[in-house]
């Protein structure tokens, strides 16, 4: 079952947050608290034709139907082998082996947002092991740029680099910035350099699944708008409703 989540922005006239997540009940948000604040400060500071930007971008990317063609509940999680920051491979379906596998992707780490939200996953990621599940994020940085942010923010779970995108376009994730967007990235955050120059003009959607061990998913959350994330207790509550099955 789909369910449609709407954000409001304040000075954004345009609902641009269109996400669809699996039918569990409403849990309060502390990361989305977090991350509301990280907007409302952007939005506070920047200037009215950057927010004009990112409010065509965002509507644009809602108006696309991306979400709606992304993987969600009952899709087969297809299998895939990444490399860790140290080269080493990693393979979805040896993690499954093991017990339901919680998949996020985040933009990199020079993505304020993704970092409010992987240090909030750190903080339950011994939760979610409780629960007998492996935590695994994946993100379109090379293996250097993901060793600097694992080594920086202390992420104690599987961060894998999806270079040039290549699993998030199986997930039906990957969608392409407008140009003042690429460009503004690329000049602000070096995408380039960190991503490699097939992949920075493109990012994934803000998306995470619990994929039960055969593969199947069990959980979704993609929303077209980044400052919004799947929160760790809606994760808990599909991993404990697994775990009562």
């Amino acid at each position: 079952m789909l369910s449609t989540n709407h954000s409001s922005l304040l000075s954004f006239p345009l609902l641009l947050a269109v996400a669809f997540t699996t039918a569990l009940p409403a849990v309060a948000g502390d990361l989305q608290d977090k991350l509301d604040a990280r907007r409302d400060a952007f939005l506070e500071k920047a200037s009215p034709d950057l927010i004009q930007s990112q409010e065509k971008a965002l509507a644009d990317l809602q108006q696309s139907g991306l979400t709606d063609q992304a993987l969600n509940v009952g899709d087969k999680a297809p299998d895939f082998t990444l490399g860790d920051p140290d080269g080493k491979p990693v393979r979805l379906s040896d993690l499954l082996e093991d017990g339901p596998v919680v998949l996020t992707w985040y933009r990199g780490g020079w993505c304020p947002y993704c970092n409010i939200t992987l240090a909030s996953l750190t903080r339950h990621n011994d939760d979610f092991r409780k629960l007998g599940a492996t935590l695994v994020a994946l993100t379109p940085e090379l293996p250097d740029t993901n060793s600097s942010t694992v080594k920086e923010q202390g992420l104690p779970f599987e961060v894998l680099s999806d270079i040039n995108h290549k699993v998030a376009d199986q997930y039906g994730l990957v969608f392409k910035l407008n140009n003042d967007t690429a460009e503004r990235y690329r000049k602000k955050f070096g995408l380039v350099e960190r991503s490699g120059a097939k992949a920075a003009d493109r990012l994934p959607l803000a998306a995470t699944y619990v994929i039960r061990p055969n593969g199947v998913i069990s959980y979704a959350f993609v929303d077209a708008d980044y400052r919004r994330r799947a929160e760790p207790e809606e994760i808990i509550t599909a991993l404990k409703k697994l775990q009562a099955e």
